[in-house]
Formats: C-alpha cells, sequence, structure tokens
C-alpha cells in the first residue's frame, strides 16, 4: 500500500445523497431542522457512506500509545512511564475511556505505535511499535521521514481493515506523555498562530511549567525551520507516533468511506496534517468536542470544524470521541426509526 494511492481515493461525500436525507429528515414527525446538530450528523454519515438508510453503526475507537523524547525537557507534569503504565489500564477497562466506550457501547482497540516498554506478547494490545518514543524534537528530528510515512500507513491498515470487519465509525483515541507539546508545535506550524497561543497547561504543569515548554517549542521551531507546505515533514520533526498513526486513521477511513470522530488537542493536531495531506478528508471529519487545551479553539477554527459539545474535557485517550460516536449514532436512529407525517398519520403545518 502507498500512501500516494491512498490520498488518490480520497473524493468528496455524495452531494445528491446530502439532499435526499435532509428531505426525509424533513418529511418526520417534528418541525423542519428542529433536532438540529443531530439532523446534520445524519445527512454528513449518509453523503459520507453512500447509503440512504444506514444501520446503526458498530464504532471503535482506536488508542495509539507512543512516548516522546521532548518528556526530557521538563514539558509535561508526569513522567515518561506514565504512558506505559496507562496502555495496561486500558487493557484491564480501567480507564476513562473504557468506561465511556462501555456506555456507549463503542469497541476499544490499543495500539502501541511507539511506547518506551518492551510490553512482550499482552492479550488485547496491537503491537505496531516503530520505535521506542521519538527523539528529542529540541535536538534532532523526532523521527525520519520513513518512520512517519510508515506510521501513517499503520494507521491506513487499522482503518481498512476495521471497516473490513464490519466498523462503520471511527474514532481516535491517544496516549502519551509529552503530546501536547508535539500537538502544540504542529499546530503553531500549520495555522500559523504564534506559539504561546496553542500551548497550554497539558497534564496540569502550573504557569512556570507552560512559559518553559512554549520556549522548548519555539526552540525546535527555530532549530527545524518548518513549512506549512510540507505536512510530513512537519509531522517527522516535531511530532509523534500516535499523532500519525491517528493521521493515518483519518485518511483510511476517508479513504473507506466512513465518518471518523476526533478527540481533543491531539487528534486535531493530526487532523491538521491528514488535512494538509488531502484536503478532501475534511468532510469526513466530525469534531466531538473542544478541549480547554488554549490550542484546540485554533485547530477547530482552521480545519472549519464545529464542535458537537463543550463539557472541559481534556483527557484525550479518545474519551470525547466516545460521547461523539454515541450521538452520530442517535442521529442515524432519528433518520431511520422516527416515522414520517405520512406514516404516523399525522397532520403537518398549515402555515
Amino acid at each position: 500500500m502507498k500512501l500516494s494511492d491512498v490520498l488518490k481515493q480520497i473524493g468528496e461525500p455524495d452531494a445528491a445523497l446530502a439532499v435526499q436525507t435532509q428531505r426525509r429528515l424533513d418529511r418526520l414527525t417534528k418541525p423542519q431542522g428542529s433536532l438540529g446538530r443531530l439532523e446534520d450528523l445524519a445527512v454528513q454519515y449518509c453523503a459520507i457512506t453512500g447509503q440512504s438508510k444506514p444501520a446503526v453503526p458498530r464504532a471503535m475507537v482506536f488508542t495509539f500509545a507512543a512516548d516522546h523524547g521532548v518528556v526530557d525537557e521538563g514539558v509535561s507534569a508526569y513522567p515518561r512511564d506514565v504512558t506505559a503504565q496507562m496502555v495496561f489500564n486500558f487493557l484491564r477497562g480501567g480507564a476513562g475511556v473504557n468506561v465511556l466506550a462501555r456506555h456507549a457501547g463503542i469497541e476499544v482497540r490499543v495500539v502501541d505505535i511507539g511506547v518506551a516498554y518492551d510490553f512482550g506478547t499482552v492479550a488485547g494490545l496491537i503491537d505496531r511499535k516503530l520505535m521506542k518514543g521519538t527523539r528529542n524534537m529540541l535536538h534532532a528530528a523526532a523521527m525520519d521521514r520513513t518512520t512517519a510515512e510508515r506510521a501513517l500507513l499503520t494507521g491506513i491498515e487499522l482503518a481498512t481493515d476495521a471497516v473490513r470487519h464490519g466498523i462503520g465509525l471511527i474514532g481516535t483515541g491517544e496516549m502519551g506523555i509529552g503530546n501536547t507539546t508535539a500537538s502544540a508545535a504542529i499546530a503553531a506550524v500549520m495555522t500559523g498562530e504564534a506559539v504561546d497561543a496553542v500551548t497550554g497547561m497539558g497534564t496540569g504543569i502550573d504557569e512556570a511549567g507552560r512559559a518553559r515548554k512554549t520556549s522548548v517549542i519555539e526552540r525546535a521551531l527555530a532549530f527545524h525551520q518548518l513549512s506549512r507546505h510540507d505536512a510530513l515533514d512537519v509531522l517527522s520533526k516535531v511530532g509523534g507516533l500516535e499523532i500519525a498513526g491517528m493521521t493515518g486513521l483519518i485518511l483510511g477511513g476517508a479513504a473507506a468511506r466512513v465518518p471518523v470522530v476526533l478527540d481533543g488537542f491531539i487528534a486535531g493536531a493530526a487532523a491538521l496534517i491528514a488535512v494538509a495531506l488531502q484536503p478532501c478528508c475534511r468532510a469526513y471529519l466530525i469534531a466531538s468536542h473542544r478541549s480547554i487545551e488554549k490550542g484546540h479553539r485554533v485547530v477547530l477554527d482552521w480545519i472549519q470544524l464545529k464542535p458537537l459539545f463543550d463539557l472541559n474535557l481534556r483527557l484525550g485517550e479518545g474519551t470525547g470521541a466516545c460521547l461523539g460516536m454515541g450521538l452520530v449514532q442517535a442521529a442515524v436512529k432519528v433518520l431511520t426509526e422516527m416515522a414520517t407525517f405520512d406514516e404516523a398519520g399525522v397532520s403537518e403545518r398549515s402555515t
């Protein structure tokens, strides 16, 4: 599989089917437009999948885990070891993403794409490790370009395989101590905003820690001299393996005509890279929520995505994506299970 071939497979959703779907929604037993964003989601789902009467989709969230060399610069409140510890927590079903996935009936897949730990054979863990964490972006490229592309292809393959096995809705999730630093670096380059405008508190650092984190990113960007016009270079120099995996997941979902529900800020950074590589994939994205991480608003505005909700979330893992996928499933049920005025024998408005 070649990345260029996947990018060529991604086209625009079916505009005619979108119109047809809206017509049915307008005939349902309710005032037109009264279910708001749920109606928009139903239209988007049908246009993406090409299905006029879709079944409620099986949903799966992929939680990609990887470590970051830039943690050596003191940019996180937590030590690097937490990444591997949280992977075990995911596999035991004890993390936030597991709880919300169970609540919504969503399957969770945990992917080791670059954790600095030897897991060996662990039941339930998808082993796609490409490196034991990235290099420190302040002094070297986080990864080489070939590794970045391999990480993209890993995400594409996982999305493709999921769709082949009946998944109709994909969610992005991640775990990686230090990954808000990588995401802020990507966001600054791809949106053109100042580093300070996209750099937040991450796992809970104080203002002094945020200032240090901002300085590290500014120095890394000065060192690498990146351009938004070479998204793969940006990803390889200052990104993360889990970010690259999610980028591939987005591209793979779009190529298979399946909607991808984004989680928070780190997923937003992946979406920036995906949209830069193939602008058509933007129409396949659903932003679940707006994180309180300050760069997330900038990212969503740049991609032109309106989040479904704002609950002050900042956990990651795929937690927001799980809640968002539940809303997409609800939208499909509205479309397919509600009666029209004719079917219910209900009189329509007279004026």
